[in-house]
């Protein structure tokens, strides 16, 4: 680790402790050259597969796309930041989790939409409507329809 105020390559760790919930590690460093101290964040470089769209194209997983769109759906609606976050995590956990280097829109759409369903129906339906592009009423019907089925007790 080059120091921030000199360039010089020889650094020391003061000290190191967790940070973001274990997620990364926090490291006082100082220099051996001009005795400056400064910090380090250490976390795990873990990619994320492309995202394949419905006209083939291909783009990076970008979670402020993500994010965006559930607020979206998510607005005006009693939702806390922290449990849309939750949701984030559970499906960039999924995506690291499976293994794959690309993922269709359609699966992610599908994974998206549960998490919504979890977290508000009225979100859910939203979303749906975009993503499955409804063209009209009964779309909403047939919908809400398929969502009280799932929502329904089973005997």
């Amino acid at each position: 680790m080059h120091c921030p105020f000199c360039s010089d390559p020889e650094t020391k760790v003061v000290d190191s402790r967790l940070a973001e919930e274990g997620a990364a590690v926090r490291r006082r460093r100082e220099c051996l050259k001009c005795g400056e101290r400064f910090t380090t964040y250490e976390t795990a470089e873990l990619t994320l597969p492309c995202v394949i769209k419905r006209d083939s194209r291909r783009e990076e997983f970008d979670v402020n796309k993500l994010r965006n769109s559930m607020m979206r759906a998510l607005e005006k609606r009693p939702v806390a930041m922290d449990t849309i976050e939750t949701a984030l995590n559970h499906i960039k956990h999924w995506l690291r989790t499976g293994g794959e280097r690309e993922i269709s829109s359609l699966e992610l759409g599908e994974r998206v939409m549960e998490e919504l369903r979890r977290m508000d129906e009225v979100a859910y339906v939203r979303f749906a409507s975009v993503y499955r592009s409804f063209q009209d009423v009964n779309a909403f019907r047939e919908e809400i329809e398929r969502l009280e089925k799932k929502l329904a007790p089973k005997r």
